[in-house]
Order: structure tokens, then C-alpha cells, then sequence
């Protein structure tokens, strides 16, 4: 049977004109009747009138609802779409459609004994979907004679089929004993991607629906608050490329995204426009309601109008924040009141092919920067050139942490893992972890690019073992220089803004990078505006140290000390 094209290429049109995400799929109308009907005639358990679904739900939902059992083949008994995708602001009522979902999905369903999940971040959320379920279940004679709740573990029973719906909170365990599943939805992945087990959770859960052919797998989701990291990330990033077209004609899952974001030339800046401190689009109000698709359910324009001037008044941070949550916004770099204004620009300034070898071979002279802490700290290594004809500075960074990093700051350890698949970072033993950035530093001492003195920055501060590691690259005592993070830096912090605002600062395509830069807050002293670990806080910055303080050394106007050898073995030799 020929796959469904689940592509929406139109989809930013479609937000326009107010029209469904789902694009024209020859679904089996004959289910996706029967679910939508089924679908309509629950009630809402916690609204004044109990109204049914049918009168009361978003259409958005009511769509998704008719894909997902419009997609089953009952002949074939063949499923052609296996996993669906809604990512949907804040005020959705997604929950609680989802709890309906559930009901729905039992209803439907023909396999004694099966099994059907729903999943939370939090044992809150989780608690909150049983009593939506419950409630329904209540409001309906008819499904109180089906359906039988278990307060205890929350399950649900199916009196008819013998199978469960089981709510719980996330948890590596959840699918013990969950041989047969038939429908599992994941809520608020944006939070359970932050988790370092989220992806293999997602293969387990895969892997138990695919032993039946009627097994389907519905994501909901709000973006994240930050910027996506791991098993979101990567789900996201793939979502987008079928709706967007990318895998049309490949062999991919079966898959239907839903995702409810502004047209791109709202939801962002040129690099001008950036520049020209342009109010971003996606503030104007009448913008709003092309990701709202719950709008007036009872979610008003006006009333986020009142939070988002609420927001604003509190600074860029809490706006972005707000932005994410209510209009799908996504957080690349990020910048709040006290953060650095580089960050605006960085991700504009990008190289995709730059590694370090290509580096070395654009430049004329090279500087480099280190800078770690504790075994619970990362450690960070940066070089900068200067490029042969133009004088545009390139730089590439890389980063390391000791396994221990991943269990004392969970908050960060999917970002961490993320820059591992990209390449940037690694998680090695602190040891191992110093000798890896010593075999870097020695590529880039045999190159002969490093000035005869001042080539090498560092903070001394608990940096002994790390000073070992360079000598023992290569590295001499007059290419060391020790650098105090604070004022030391300061010229730094402004000169490489101005320089990505002229265009002549540019780096490696990384995410590690994007994330420190992100994560930089200013500090003012005086006259001076410093970026410190401190001033920081919890969010690393270690590489961006390493990059400050190459950038330091490079503003001195160094020469290479193969060019300086060049110019001794060219001055004639005086005959005495």
C-alpha cells in the first residue's frame, strides 16, 4: 500500500486563512466518523452546563481526532500513520481533550486486553488527566457502564475488552508489563526532553506499539521555555521536516505533524533588522490567533494582551518566556535584560563548514583560550584566527565534562548530550577529558600559527593541571598568558559585539556555542561590562571564557611565530 504524504508545505497559508493543518489525506471515512462522533458526545465533567465536546472543543482537536482514526485501515487492518505530532500554546485545553482521546481510543478499540497509555511530566499532570477522564466517565451512563476507574493506581478499566488506560507520570519503569499497547499520548515533551532516558523511552514505547498494527503513538506539547534540547529537539527537528516536505519520497515513520507556530517572517528578524533594534512581529496582537486554535475556549486576545504587558514590564526574558508558551515562540540563543548584546547577532555570523583544520588553513595567526573548574564544572577551549587576506577573525570551540557534570546539574544534561551528537563536546573523566584539549592545543602549536608570546589565555584560578596539559602540548611559558576573568576581558565582550555587527567576526556552526553565548549575563563595574562564571550562575559558560579570552589576545595585533622565523631567515646576514 502506497504511504501517505503527511507533508503540509502550505502550512503558513493555511495559519492565515485559518484553515486545518491537516492536509488532504484520503482518510477512511468510516473511522474517522465513528471517532469524531464518539469524540463529540462526551462532556466536559468541570464546565458549568457540562457541555458535550461536539459544542465546546477547539476544531484543531476535533481534526487531530479524525486523523487519528481515520488513518486505521479496517480491511487491511493497517495503520498509515503511526505517530502524530501537536505542538499548541498554552490555553489549548489539550489535556483535558486528551483525557477524551483516551476514552475514545478504548472505545474503538477490538484487542482484549490491551494496553493504552498516557503519560505526564508530573504526577500533577498525570492527576489531573485521570480526573478529566474520570469526570467524563461520570457524566455519561453509558460509559459508566464501560469503563470502571481504579483511584489507587489511576487505571481505567474497559469492562467489555479487559483492556486498561494507564495515567501515570513519566518514569523509565512505566512499560513493565505493557505488552500490548495500542495508544500511548505523551504530554508536554518539551519538559520530558530535558530528561537524559527521554529517548530511549520513546524507542520502548515505539518499539511496544509497532507489536500492533493498530498502535499509535500522539505527542502534545507547548514549546519549551529554553532552547529545545535533547529527545525534543531532535522529535522536533523531524516533525518540521515532514511537514516542510524534506522526507517526501523517503522511507520514514508515518507521521502528521500539527504544529501550531507563526509564519517565519513573523516569528523572526533579518540580521538588519536585528541590528536596527526592529520590534519583533510576532508582538502585534493581530498575529495572535493564527496559533491560538482554542481561541475564545475561553482564552481571549484581550486577556493575554493584559499577561503579555504584565511580562514586559517585568524585561526581555520574562517576554521571551511568555512568547514560548503562548504563541510557540522558540528560544534560540536568548536575550533578557542582563545578558550579553553579542547574542542577537551570533547565530547570524556562522560558517557552516569551519572546523578547526579549515581554520588553520584560512589563517594567518592563531590565538587560544582554556578555562575549567571542578569536576562538576565543564571545561572549554577556544581558537581564534585571523583570516589571511580579509583580517575577519573565525573561531571554533569545543567542550568537555566529566560524567559526574550529568548527575549534580540534570537541568542541563540533554543540552550537554546534544552537543555530544553534534560534535562539539565530549564526556570524558576530568583526566582524559585535559588530555583531549591538550592534543587540540598540540594541532594547533604544530601549525606554527600561535604568536612567539601572548598566543595562550587562561584564568590561573585553580587552572594547575590545566597549565601541565599545555606545556606538555607544546605550549611554552611566554605564549602563556594568565588572564583573571573580569576586567581582563572586558575589551573582549565589546569587541567582538562590534565585530559581529560589522560582519568580520565569524564562527563554527555550533550549538554548544550558541547555548554559552545564550546563557552570558553582564555584569557592570565601573565603566567596565564583564561576563563572568559567577554572574552566570548555573548556566555554563566555560567555553565562552576560553573564546574571550583568545579574543583578548588576537586584539593585540599578534604575529605568528612561523612569521616572525619567516622574516629573521629573510633579513640578510652581516659578514664581519
Amino acid at each position: 500500500m502506497t504511504p501517505w504524504d503527511t507533508s503540509c508545505p502550505d502550512w503558513e497559508t493555511r495559519l492565515r486563512d485559518g484553515r486545518s493543518l491537516v492536509p488532504d489525506l484520503p482518510l477512511f471515512a468510516g473511522e474517522a466518523d465513528m471517532g469524531v462522533a464518539l469524540f463529540d458526545e462526551i462532556r466536559l465533567p468541570d464546565v458549568p452546563g457540562n457541555p458535550r465536546l461536539g459544542d465546546a472543543s477547539g476544531q484543531w482537536f476535533r481534526d487531530l481526532v479524525r486523523a487519528v482514526f481515520g488513518s486505521w485501515d479496517p480491511v487491511n487492518r493497517v495503520r498509515m500513520i503511526r505517530d502524530f505530532f501537536a505542538l499548541v500554546p498554552k490555553g489549548s485545553s489539550k489535556t483535558t481533550y486528551s483525557a477524551a482521546l483516551m476514552l475514545v481510543a478504548m472505545l474503538m478499540n477490538y484487542r482484549p486486553r490491551a494496553t493504552a497509555l498516557f503519560i505526564g511530566e508530573t504526577q500533577a499532570v498525570a492527576d489531573r488527566a485521570y480526573e478529566q477522564a474520570v469526570g467524563m466517565i461520570e457524566e455519561s451512563p453509558d460509559l459508566r457502564r464501560r469503563f470502571k476507574p481504579r483511584d489507587y493506581d489511576k487505571t481505567i478499566e474497559d469492562l467489555v475488552t479487559k483492556s486498561e488506560i494507564m495515567i501515570a507520570s513519566f518514569d523509565l519503569k512505566i512499560l513493565t508489563g505493557a505488552m500490548a499497547l495500542i495508544f500511548v499520548l505523551l504530554d508536554e515533551l518539551h519538559l520530558l526532553g530535558k530528561r537524559a532516558h527521554t529517548s530511549r523511552v520513546l524507542r520502548q514505547i515505539r518499539g511496544g506499539l509497532d507489536k500492533t498494527e493498530e498502535g499509535v503513538l500522539v505527542i502534545t506539547t507547548t514549546q519549551s521555555d529554553e532552547a529545545p534540547a535533547g529527545a525534543f529537539k531532535s522529535e522536533l527537528k523531524f516533525v518540521r521536516n515532514v511537514r516542510d516536505g524534506v522526507y517526501r519520497g523517503k522511507v520514514i515513520r508515518p507521521t502528521l505533524p500539527l504544529l501550531y507556530e507563526l509564519p517565519r517572517e513573523i516569528a523572526t528578524l533579518t540580521r538588519e533588522e536585528r541590528r536596527a533594534n526592529v520590534e519583533p512581529r510576532w508582538m502585534n496582537p493581530e498575529h495572535w490567533p493564527m496559533v491560538m486554535p482554542n481561541i475564545n475556549r475561553p482564552i481571549t486576545v484581550a486577556s493575554m494582551l493584559a499577561e503579555f504587558s504584565s511580562e514586559r514590564e517585568k524585561g526581555a526574558e520574562a517576554v521571551q518566556i511568555w512568547a514560548s508558551q503562548h504563541l510557540n515562540i522558540e528560544i534560540g540563543t536568548g536575550t533578557a535584560d542582563d545578558g550579553w548584546s553579542a547574542a542577537d547577532l551570533w547565530d547570524q555570523q556562522v560558517v557552516e563548514t569551519l572546523d578547526l583544520e579549515s581554520l588553520l588553513a584560512r589563517c594567518e595567526v592563531v590565538t587560544m583560550g582554556a578555562d575549567g573548574g571542578g569536576r562538576d564544572d565543564l571545561l572549554g577551549f577556544s581558537v581564534i584566527g585571523r583570516e589571511k587576506e580579509t583580517r575577519h577573525w573565525l573561531s571554533w570551540s569545543y567542550g568537555w565534562a566529566d560524567p559526574i557534570v550529568l548527575e549534580r546539574r540534570k537541568d542541563i544534561a540533554g543540552h550537554l548530550e546534544d552537543f555530544e551528537k553534534e560534535g562539539s563536546f565530549r564526556i570524558l573523566d576530568i583526566g582524559a577529558a585535559h588530555a583531549d584539549l591538550a592534543s587540540y592545543a598540540a594541532r594547533v602549536v604544530d601549525s606554527g600559527l600561535l604568536p612567539a608570546e601572548n598566543a595562550v589565555g587562561v584564568d590561573p584560578n585553580r587552572a594547575g593541571v590545566l597549565f601541565e596539559f599545555l606545556f606538555g602540548a607544546g605550549v611554552t611559558d611566554e605564549q602563556l598568558r594568565r588572564l583573571l576573568q573580569g576586567p581582563a576581558l572586558a575589551p573582549a565582550v565589546y569587541g567582538i559585539d562590534i565585530k559581529l555587527a560589522q560582519g568580520t567576526f565569524w564562527h563554527a556552526d555550533q550549538a554548544l556555542m550558541s547555548w554559552c553565548v545564550g546563557n552570558a549575563k553582564v555584569e557592570q563595574r565601573g565603566n567596565a561590562d564583564m561576563i563572568t562564571k559567577q554572574v552566570a550562575g548555573r548556566a555554563k559558560i566555560d567555553p565562552l571564557i576560553a573564546l574571550l579570552q583568545a579574543g583578548i589576545l588576537m586584539s593585540w595585533n599578534p604575529v605568528s611565530s612561523r612569521k616572525n622565523l619567516d622574516a629573521f631567515l629573510a633579513k640578510p646576514v652581516m659578514v664581519v
